[in-house]
Order: structure tokens, then C-alpha cells, then sequence
């Protein structure tokens, strides 16, 4: 690769990192695109960000689409050589920005893997039974399930949580999310009893100088990963007959999903999760369709 493309990765990375404030698997999501990108117009015989022109753009995302990637992969990719495109032009580095001409098909969005409420609620009973024996990881494995399906938060977001972060009283989290973007997300009462056991008997008993101020902790007292989130979920969700196989990110799609079956609008789903758009929220809306149906047969004269 021209040294001049090197160059603008690291650039483009410290930007990413430091201006935009990406969490650091963005940073390599976006990063690998732009390699990518860059990869193919130096195979092109191009060696500067400012001849990145339509043409190149168009032949990368048709290699890509050659290779079998899914439209929605290839939509993706087109995102990331906006963003990078547009970098460059705001940098200095073009003078003009090739990525707003770029058209790309729309994606296909696959519609979420979701639990329907009584398996969340039989997931939950199968945590329960598993903490009855009081033991500091069982208690911590409630608290983490009640909370991902409670709020609605991101595994990330969960693993990030400080015990300053909960107020009690007033049933409220306090999450950092994507960007950085502080949001305060509300907790029901079970879920808020099953972080008062886990703080009362649980925590204690795996706490160590490493803890710091961190709400949930690893068997060795260091703040929990996302790997062990996903494992336990697996791993419990695997006792519930006919549950699809899920992970937290399924359990926050099952949060947005009952949400929006028991009546909650749109907008305040949306702030919930802490979605940037509107249309982002707008997937979970398939699932609502049973409800709107037998809203219509007992309500419409001639359903």
C-alpha cells in the first residue's frame, strides 16, 4: 500500500478514535472498510486519497458483491467509504467528496431474533432457580439477566455500569452508551431486588482490589466481561424448551419488543435504547402486527 494511504489510516483511526469518540469495535469496523477501500484503488493504480473518484468506489463495492457478500454487508461497506470520503474532504486531503454520489441498494434488515414473554419469563425462573443456592456468581448471573431484559441496555453498556450508576430509590440507570451519549433508563422492581441481592450477598464475596467501583464483577473480582454475559445467557436461555438461541442483544430486542406489545410508543422506545433514529427503532414494530390484529378483530364493526 502507498505510504500516503498509510498515512491517512492513521490519521482517519485518531479521528474516529479521538473526534467521533467510537467505541473500539468501531474504530475497527470502520478501520478494516477503509483498508479495504484503499487496498483495492492502490491494486488500481491509484496512490492518493484525492484521486478516490465514483469509479473506484463503484469497483470495490462490485468486488465485493462478486464475492458473495449479502447486500446488507455491501450496504455497510458503501457507509464506511462515505464516512472515510467525507474525512478526507473535511481534512483536506480531496477536494471533493466521491462518497456522496455513491448509491448502493437498499438493505434487506433481517427482523430480530426475539424471546415471546413467556419464554423471557420462564428465562428468568431458570436464572431464579440458579441463584437459589446463593452462590456470588448465581446471584450476579439474575442481576444481569433481570437487568439486560428490564432496561433494554446494550451488553456493552451493562459491563460499563459503576455502582454509582444505580439509584435505588427512584428505580433509574444511569447508561453511557454509543458515542458516549449519557442516558438514564428505568428498572422494575424485580429487577432492582435482584441488584440489591447481588450488592447485599454476591458482590462481597467476589470483590477484590481490582474491582474498582465496577456493579458487576468476574469470578476474580475484575469487572465482568461481555464474553461471560453472552456465556451465561447461552448457557440459561439453553433450559428453556422452544426458546430460540439468543444472546443479550436478544434480550434487548425482547425488551423493545414486549415494550412496544404492551402499548409503549415509538419515540419512547427510542429513547430507551438509546437509538440515534427513529428508523433504527422501527424494526421492532414486525412484532407488534398479532397485536395490532386482535386490536382490529375486537374493534373493527366488520372484522
Amino acid at each position: 500500500m502507498p505510504p500516503t494511504f498509510t498515512a491517512a489510516l492513521v490519521d482517519y483511526e485518531r479521528h474516529l478514535r479521538s473526534v467521533r469518540g467510537l467505541s473500539a469495535h468501531s474504530v475497527r469496523a470502520y478501520l478494516a472498510d477503509a483498508t479495504s477501500l484503499l487496498d483495492h484503488a492502490a491494486r488500481m493504480g491509484r496512490d492518493q486519497v484525492a484521486v478516490l473518484d465514483l469509479p473506484v468506489l463503484r469497483s470495490w463495492l462490485a468486488r465485493l458483491a462478486a464475492t458473495g457478500q449479502a447486500r446488507s454487508s455491501v450496504a455497510r461497506r458503501a457507509a464506511a467509504a462515505r464516512s472515510f470520503t467525507g474525512w478526507a474532504r473535511s481534512d483536506g486531503l480531496a477536494d471533493a467528496d466521491a462518497g456522496t454520489l455513491l448509491a448502493t441498494p437498499k438493505a434487506v434488515r433481517a427482523l430480530p431474533g426475539v424471546l415471546r414473554q413467556e419464554e423471557a419469563v420462564a428465562l428468568l425462573d431458570v436464572a431464579t432457580l440458579a441463584a437459589d443456592d446463593g452462590s456470588p456468581t448465581g446471584l450476579r448471573d439474575l442481576a444481569v439477566l433481570e437487568v439486560l431484559y428490564a432496561s433494554g441496555i446494550r451488553v456493552g453498556e451493562l459491563c460499563g455500569l459503576d455502582l454509582g450508576d444505580v439509584d435505588r430509590s427512584r428505580l433509574l440507570l444511569r447508561v453511557l452508551g454509543k458515542g458516549d451519549k449519557e442516558r438514564v433508563v428505568p428498572l422494575g422492581q424485580p429487577a432492582m431486588r435482584a441488584v440489591d441481592e447481588w450488592l447485599e450477598r454476591g458482590r462481597p464475596a467476589l470483590a477484590t482490589a481490582r474491582s474498582g467501583r465496577a456493579l458487576f464483577l468476574g469470578a476474580r473480582g475484575g469487572r465482568v466481561d461481555q464474553r461471560t454475559v453472552r456465556r451465561t445467557v447461552h448457557e440459561l436461555l439453553g433450559h428453556v424448551p422452544g426458546a430460540p438461541d439468543l444472546g443479550p442483544h436478544g434480550l434487548r430486542h425482547s425488551a423493545a419488543t414486549h415494550l412496544l406489545e404492551g402499548g409503549a410508543d415509538l419515540r419512547s422506545v427510542q429513547e430507551l435504547l438509546g437509538h440515534a433514529t427513529l428508523a433504527t427503532t422501527q424494526i421492532y414494530t414486525h412484532v407488534s402486527v398479532d397485536r395490532l390484529k386482535a386490536t382490529y378483530d375486537q374493534a373493527h364493526p366488520r372484522a
